[in-house]
């Protein structure tokens, strides 16, 4: 048993040990071990590269420097481990210096493998680039000296002052990696002269003295806005270096500096520190550290700041995120090799089979990252590489193909001939293989352009039952190659011998594009560029230019050689428009004519005008031409700018756009693909227009589907635009993946939203993935759309996307600054917002001083939102005179400060001796409530709803009691006491208590009558003394509290009961003043002080929220409907009556004021009143 287990026990450690190894054997035929690195080294040092391959033997090592083989000689040469050594690097000019690239190429009889690039770099340091400048400034404030210098590795850079090395043991000096020198808190002992010293392994260089001169400033120095005098600025670095922003502001007091990111993400902690008073090093750079970085300059105390920003890129070296895998396919197979990788920039993929870059033809593509081999033969089998690389380096990965032979398969065929048919047609004739003819059953016909690189192989496939074919798809005057493969079931053939074949000439497809220019009034210089192969389809050998007055119909014709691309035409007449046009022949026979271009000759004039510059033009893509010129050399007139036409052909002249004096190119876009267009440029002067030139143009076509057989490349993903200014705009794309290998061109379009004349749109012109948009308008929304082009191909547009530039910073005060003291120590100050339309503001700054504070430079600050207008001055002195001034900010800067405005806040004696005036002139004081102000909008809102309310659910219940009322007329009639003048008796006519309450409940009030207003009694009296209430139609409610029975009973008995008297002569309810309304009633009575002042001089207020006088009337009025209330006047009576011997001691009554109808009463007696008495 024991030995069982120990048999089993060692088959197990078999299988687990020698299989894995045996397949890494199987697998690694040849591989790298040791690669070569980036080295530098001081010039005469010795060097050695490393690099070691392993497989199976023998393996050789071949040394390539920047693509070709290393020659070795004494100095340079391979050692036994395949390492290279450089006995003395040699730092000459061109090919004999050392520094380069290097790789080493491993081979044995599977293939050939290429290391990656490794970099030799010599140790050198140049002159200084930039130089410390003298400078001269004030004392207390910063100095900066700044020196740049390129060197490698980079150097160290130190300072010194007055020839002696400047100590940094002071917080006042800072010294920036890259060479910049800031001194703080300047004082006369900073004076003197300083110079920069960079230093590394190579040498050491002392740049020019600089001097710095201290001035004095008179004490005390005045406030000043922050400013920032050194901003950072964009910079690009790459993985796990260090980046440096710097940040340098003045201002009195000193400002405070701190950084944020744009976009809002927090600024890594772990690898960020402040140098300095404010300069921000990141010494780990990571991908997650780029972004734009905002500097920001802040008056200590206050919110009065300034920003400067700067973009912070970082790019990365290249890295795989797929890798090809090793392949078996069978003759005439296909085989596919994924490859795709990541960096910044994007990395460039290149396919290399035994090390060897390879070209792609019909049979071999490179796409989408991908290397696709179509009818595999034997010569496939091979080593295949991806190598990703960009300006961070290189990476290669690899993969082999093994191709499976069939042992039956046919030979190749044989003795294939060619013979031209024409110049578009060639035919072929072969004959059958030797061995297994009789199993073809197909043959395919493989061609491709014999000229140039990764020309496209087409294939045909015919049965066996012939062995001629006549391939008529060619191209006139062109070169093809040839090589035909038999197929059977079990297999294909090899290739057979490659034969090349030449088509004829025919005429040109269409003549040459011609430019126009006059070099004097009375000639035209013609001058034409070559016809593309593809389009002369052969050889030109005469040239014939016709030309015309524009008004005659004699044509006059010219044949120039055809090698010439150029002639003069002499002897026109000035001033005249002519029409010229050119045609093309081979030795075959004339092509079509050119369309007629015109020209003006320039008019005879003494004047110098400018000459006509050199145009031209050239198509970027089917849409798209780009329009370049120079200034003639000969001209001597003062540019003032240049007009440039565009049109198509048999269209009408277009409107010229207007271009600056130092602009040299134009992009032309939203051109129709496959048409001829003309274009003009002149330049001119105060003197006149100058001359013109003239030039056509075609537009290539949009390479489509049917043209190509392949699908138009997807646009740019992931389109994103961030504002950079008030006038620009950084946009940032995606390319797509199957572009990484191939140079491609953009074109961005630019538009604002919703903009409806078409020829101002903005085409521009790119070949990066990104771009910043300049010349923009502030505040304006723009749409941007991109496309790609590759290789004649157009991708569709990319999604539009929207963005709006920032707005500038306000250039005008607030509008309509108005400050109300409210409280003897709070006042209101109100204003509206700057009139500037592309201006949006986020936030407003309130300064406030007495006017003693003020001449100390004492401020007291407050901030509010851009969507508030106004603000509470809380805590003011009395007896003091405060000045108020308001300015407005957003994001890219502070604006004005208003005019300062004047608020005298009075002493409470004098407050309380004296009645302000109102602005009307109306002595009446009245003031809001204090909670008024202090309420909010919605709070506001909501108490006015609440009052609706509860005034609806009055009269509601008023009503109500009214028909209620109707129901108890006629008990109520036998209660009542006719008469006038006589006093209400006893409850002799009352049967009961509940009665005598009916009898209270009823009582109207009629003219001239008036009631008891001190509650307690029911006793109704007029001029002539009590008198009994008599029935009328219209019956009023009197509200009492209902207690319980006997308490009712016995209360109504005791009022009626209860007798008052009556004195002739004595005022009993008297009203001075307005009586208050519901507003009134409920908010407390409302006035105006004397303490207001408009910097304006109105009343008027803004989006502030305050009411004004006339708008707090008119609430009144709509509040209490069209009556108005009167007041009670005052009465006395001629005749004796009875006055009350002591007041009642019942509850207290609320009173409401109900107007009686003025069509049942007397015309003088219409203000007549009713009180409903409530108790409480």
């Amino acid at each position: 048993m024991a030995s069982f287990e120990r048999i089993t026990y060692r088959r197990v450690l078999y299988f687990a040990v020698f299989i894995p190894i045996s397949g890494v054997l199987c697998f690694s035929e040849l591989f790298f071990i040791k690669e070569p690195h980036d080295v530098m080294v001081l010039r005469k040092d010795p060097v050695i590269l490393d690099c070691q391959a392993r497989g199976e033997v023998p393996v050789s090592m071949t040394w390539l420097k920047n693509g070709v083989k290393v020659t070795e000689n004494e100095r340079v040469y391979a050692l036994s481990n395949g390492s290279l050594y450089i006995a003395e690097v040699e730092n000459r000019r061109g090919d004999k210096s050392d520094e380069g690239f290097y790789q080493c190429l491993a081979q044995n009889k599977y293939g050939a493998i290429l290391s990656q690039k490794a970099r030799l770099t010599i140790a050198s340091i140049s002159p200084f680039e930039v130089q410390p400048v003298s400078s001269v400034v004030e004392e207390g404030s910063v100095a900066r000296f700044t020196c740049k210098i390129h060197a490698n590795p980079p150097p160290i850079i130190t300072w010194e002052f007055n020839r002696t090395i400047l100590p940094l043991a002071t917080n006042r000096i800072t010294v920036l990696p890259n060479g910049v020198l800031q001194i703080y808190g300047v004082n006369q002992g900073d004076a003197g002269n300083y110079r920069c010293v960079a230093t590394n392994i190579a040498n050491r260089r002392r740049s020019i003295e600089a001097t710095l001169t201290v001035t004095s400033v008179p004490e005390p120095r005045p406030p000043q806005k922050p400013r920032i005098i050194a901003g950072p600025q964009n910079i690009t670095t790459t993985l796990h270096q260090s980046a440096i922003l710097e940040c340098v502001a003045t201002g009195n007091p000193k400002p405070i500096i701190s950084w944020s990111r744009l976009d809002h993400k927090s600024i890594d902690v772990f690898n960020t520190r402040v140098l300095g008073n404010g300069n921000l090093i990141i010494s780990d750079v990571k991908l997650q550290h780029a972004g734009v970085y905002v500097c920001r300059a802040t008056t200590p105390g206050t919110r009065n700041f300034t920003v400067a920003t700067a973009a912070l890129a970082v790019l990365a070296p290249p890295s795989f995120v797929e890798w090809p895998e090793s392949l078996t396919r069978p003759r005439a197979g296909t085989a596919r090799f994924v490859c795709l990788a990541e960096g910044i920039p994007n990395p460039k993929i290149t396919w290399l089979k035994n090390g060897l870059k390879i070209h792609s033809n019909g049979r071999i593509k490179m796409y989408n990252s991908k290397l696709v081999i179509n009818q595999i033969i034997p010569e496939d089998d091979a080593i295949y590489q991806c190598m990703a690389e960009n300006d961070q380096g290189s990476i290669l990965s690899m993969a082999r193909l093994i191709v499976v032979m069939s042992e039956d398969r046919p030979s190749t065929p044989r003795n294939v001939c060619l013979e031209t048919v024409s110049s578009s047609a060639i035919l072929l004739a072969w004959d059958r293989p030797l061995y297994n003819s009789d199993k073809v059953i197909a043959y395919s016909v493989h061609y491709m352009k014999a000229e140039g690189l990764n020309n496209e192989e087409y294939q045909v496939v015919i049965g066996n039952e012939t062995t001629r074919y006549i391939i008529d798809d060619l191209e006139p005057a062109s070169n093809y190659t040839f090589y035909i493969v038999a197929y059977m079931p079990m297999g294909a053939s090899r290739m057979s011998d490659h034969v090349s074949q030449h088509t004829f000439e025919d005429v040109p497809l269409r003549a040459p594009e011609i430019s126009l220019t006059s070099r004097s009034p009375t000639d035209i210089q013609v001058s034409w560029l070559p016809i593309p192969a593809k389009f002369s389809r052969g050889r030109i050998v005469t040239y014939r230019l016709s030309y015309r007055v524009s008004s005659e119909s004699a044509i006059n014709t010219l044949e120039i050689p055809g090698a010439k691309s150029k002639h003069l035409i002499e002897g026109l007449d000035p001033d005249t428009i002519y029409l010229l046009r050119i045609a093309a022949a081979t030795k075959i026979g004339w092509g079509e004519q050119s369309v007629w271009t015109s020209h003006r000759t320039p008019k005879a004039s003494s004047a110098k005008v400018p000459m006509a510059p050199e145009l031209r033009l050239e198509p970027l893509n089917c849409t798209t031409i780009l329009v370049s010129w120079q200034p003639s050399p000969v001209n001597t007139a003062n540019i003032q700018g240049y007009r440039l036409f565009y049109w198509e052909d048999s269209q009408q002249e277009s409107m010229p756009i207007q271009l600056r004096a130092h602009d040299s190119h134009r992009t032309i876009g939203g051109l129709d693909p496959r048409k001829k267009y003309h274009v003009k440029l002149l330049a001119y002067s105060y003197a006149g227009e100058g001359y013109q030139a003239d030039q056509t143009v075609s537009t290539p076509g949009c390479v489509s589907v049917r043209d190509r057989m392949v699908p138009p490349p997807p646009p740019p993903h992931h389109l994103y635009a961030k504002a950079n200014s008030s006038s620009s705009i950084y946009l940032h794309w995606g390319r797509p993946a199957f572009t990484l290998t191939q140079p491609v061109n953009y074109t961005v379009r630019c538009n604002p939203v919703g903009l409806q004349n078409a020829s101002l749109v903005l085409y521009l012109e790119t070949s990066e993935p990104y771009l910043l948009v300049k010349d923009l308008e502030p505040y304006t929304a723009y749409e941007f759309a991109v496309r790609l082009h590759v290789e004649q191909l157009s991708s569709p547009w990319s999604p539009v996307v929207y963005h709006t530039t920032l707005s500038e910073a306000p250039s005008s005060p607030p509008l309509g600054v108005k400050v109300t003291l409210i409280e003897d120590d709070t006042a209101l100050v109100s204003w509206k917002q700057p009139d500037e339309p592309n201006t949006v503001v986020t936030r407003y700054t309130i300064l406030y001083a007495s006017r003693k504070a003020w001449i100390g430079g004492e401020w007291q600050v407050l901030q509010r939102e851009g969507t508030i207008t106004m603000a509470l001055l809380e805590n003011l002195l009395p007896g003091n005179v405060y000045l108020i001034k308001i300015s407005a900010s957003n994001e890219v800067g502070d604006g004005p400060f208003s005019n300062a405005v004047e608020l005298a806040v009075q002493s409470k004696g004098i407050q309380s001796s004296q009645k302000p005036k109102r602005s009307d002139g109306s002595t009446e004081a009245r003031a809001y409530s204090d909670g008024f102000y202090h309420l909010d909008q919605k709070s506001m809102t909501g108490i006015i709803v609440g009052v609706c309310i509860a005034l609806t659910c009055i009269m509601i219940c008023v009503l109500i009691l009214i028909y209620r009322s109707k129901a108890r007329k006629s008990s109520a009639s036998k209660m009542a006491q006719q008469g006038n003048g006589q006093v209400l008796q006893a409850p002799v006519s009352l049967a009961n208590g509940s009665q005598a309450e009916s009898a209270e409940s009823f009582m109207p009030m009629v003219s001239d009558n008036f009631i008891d207003a001190k509650g307690g009694t029911g006793l109704i009296i007029n001029s002539a003394g009590p008198v009994n209430p008599k029935p009328t139609k219209k019956k009023w409610l009197f509200f009492t509290c209902e207690d319980k029975p006997n308490a009712k009973k016995g209360q109504a008995q005791r009022r009626l009961q209860t007798l008052c008297s009556y004195q002739p002569g004595t005022t009993m309810l008297t009203y001075e003043e307005e009586p208050p309304t519901s507003l009134q009633v409920l908010f407390g009575p409302m006035c105006d002080t004397d303490h207001s002042n408009n910097s304006e001089g109105s009343h008027e207020t803004g989006d502030s929220g305050r009411y004004s006088h006339d708008e707090m009337e008119m609430t009144q009025r709509s509040s209490v409907g069209s009556s108005r209330a009167p007041s009670l006047e005052p009465f006395t009576g001629n005749e004796e009556g009875l006055a009350c011997d002591e007041p009642s001691s019942g509850p207290p009554h609320f009173f409401m004021e109900i107007p009686a109808s003025a069509s049942s009463q007397p015309q003088n007696e219409q203000f007549a009143t009713s009180l409903a008495v409530f108790p409480l």
